[in-house]
């Protein structure tokens, strides 16, 4: 475990006495893959919505490359630094993709901090998905490129993740280009550069087995049909996994949170558990 306390940088949206929800973005990402349009409309629906930058993202504490002294028990805690910072007892915790793997783990670690769970284009913790299917050929053919990216050179690094952006879209609706590097280009230049995000490919467990078979919270389970990363059938594991969850199938979607998509998933978080 670090015991070098991070700075976790975070932003609200909405009034603090409402119900608090706290998402969780996957690995590389800042707080900026939450989009503010998106967060502006949970608050919408009453809802007191905490967005943070994980570690080594954005305005957040970063390490060296290579050389990260942290541990994914440590992100699961910083979840709840963030809570604890904006004086929230309890919150509906939201984390998508390796977000999704700390918002289960929060909800398994600190059962009555949270009153319900959101998981979305994910994977069930600890339960076997050795028999589901994995990551598209098409897709790990992409990822391996990421090997060849100078990650200190900002036009190889925005042409590498809008091209990633784009192998996780949606197969329904147009992938909009333009949008999507723009907001590429302000997170690269809020984080100084993504090379330190990349430590998140190297996190180790560094905590204890947990599955997601003990949860006691409700859960929604919200994934896209054609989910390249995470294929749908894990977002189906998860639901199963879990007496009453509830799988919200996003057809067509892919690994992503695209806008089309945006009035079916801030619907299903803020109904009613």
């Amino acid at each position: 475990m670090s015991t070098h306390r991070p700075e976790i940088v975070s932003q609200t949206f909405g009034d603090p006495a409402d119900p608090a929800i706290l998402l969780i973005m996957g690995a590389m990402a800042s707080m900026l893959w939450w989009p503010e349009t998106f967060c502006r409309q949970l608050a919408e629906h009453g809802r007191f919505v905490i967005r943070y930058d994980n570690r080594d993202t954005g305005l957040s504490t970063k390490y060296s490359p290579g050389a990260q002294p942290y541990t994914f028990e440590d992100m699961v805690d910083d979840a709840m630094r963030v809570l604890d910072d904006h004086g929230v007892a309890k919150a509906h915790v939201a984390g998508m993709s390796m977000g999704g793997m700390i918002a289960q783990s929060v909800a398994l670690k600190y059962p009555d901090r949270v009153s319900a769970l959101t998981v979305i284009s994910s994977s069930p913790l600890g339960v076997d998905t050795s028999n589901l299917p994995g990551t598209t050929e098409a897709y790990r053919k992409h990822s391996a490129e990421g090997g060849d990216v100078d990650w200190s050179n900002r036009g190889q690094v925005l042409d590498f993740m809008v091209k990633d952006a784009h192998a996780i879209a949606s197969t329904l609706h147009p992938f909009d280009e333009k949008r999507t590097r723009a907001m590429i280009e302000e997170d690269y230049d809020r984080s100084g550069g993504l090379a330190t995000a990349t430590n998140h490919f190297l996190l180790k467990g560094g905590g204890p087995q947990r599955t997601v078979r003990d949860l006691r919270v409700p859960l929604l389970v919200i994934h896209g049909s054609a989910d390249p990363l995470f294929p749908i059938e894990h977002g189906e594991a998860l639901a199963r996994a879990v007496p009453g969850a509830r799988l919200v199938r996003i057809e067509g979607g892919g690994h992503e949170l695209h806008r089309n998509d945006w009035p079916q998933i801030v619907e299903a978080i803020a109904a009613p558990q």
